[in-house]
């Protein structure tokens, strides 16, 4: 096994595999003061779009603190481990309301995780612009 960089454009085909099994992901987000927030989430990776996708509630921890970061998207990473295989993805996110992206975020959540979400009103999309991909598999 070996550390990679991954080039978020053309990811190689085992970590393309790696980013469609059913995982537990963490997504760390930064607070006002700089210390990072870790919190579980569900994660799509759309490498053709450079996108990472995080279904959530609009007045979750996570969504304040994309928000009030930089207007040029909130530094962020998503990660997902399984033994000795991990696989990030850093980018910058930003919150989407739009109902069609909401809605293909959560048809990419249901082929992922074999689930449908349930209904909620107050989904919001964290979108992430992926900008680096790492991983050791």
């Amino acid at each position: 096994m070996s550390t990679y960089s991954v080039d978020p454009v053309a990811p190689n085909a085992s970590y393309l595999a790696f980013w469609r099994e059913r995982h537990l992901c963490t997504l760390t987000t930064l607070r006002p003061d700089g210390s990072p927030h870790v919190v579980p989430v569900g994660v799509t990776y759309d490498p053709g779009a450079r996108l990472a996708r995080v279904l959530t509630n609009r007045t979750s921890t996570k969504v304040t603190h994309v928000l009030a970061a930089d207007p040029l998207g909130a530094r962020v990473a998503v990660c997902q481990v399984d033994g000795r295989r991990w696989a990030t993805l850093e980018g910058r996110a930003f919150v989407r309301t739009d109902p069609d992206r909401i809605a293909e975020a959560e048809r990419r959540y249901a082929e992922r995780y074999e689930r449908t979400p349930s209904p909620n009103p107050n989904r919001v999309l964290i979108e992430i612009e992926v900008e680096r991909a790492l991983g050791r598999g």
